[in-house]
């Protein structure tokens, strides 16, 4: 995830280069161009962690177990299902 850092770090170099209103039409695009890949390899990046997150969830006795968290990154509103794990304490 050294990468995501990264990435967000020099994303946000560009958006307050942008927000200055210092540069020419043709830097303003060239960053804007910039930023946006940036911002896809973010979400590339993160679409990916978010199929490895674990959650703990709390079983019908009160037991916490760890379970897998599948989302679908394809839709807004997410629906999160969540798979029965062993029962392990």
């Amino acid at each position: 995830m050294a990468g995501f850092e990264k990435h967000l770090t020099q994303l946000e170099a560009v958006v307050e280069r942008l927000e200055r209103g210092d540069l020419t039409l043709d830097d303003s695009v060239r960053l804007f161009e910039e930023g946006m890949k940036l911002s896809q390899s973010c979400k590339q990046e993160l679409d990916q962690a978010e199929g490895r997150i674990q959650v703990l969830v709390e079983d019908k006795t009160g037991k916490m177990q760890l379970a897998e968290l599948e989302v679908d990154s394809h839709e807004e509103a997410e629906e999160i299902e969540i798979e029965e794990g062993d029962d392990e304490e």
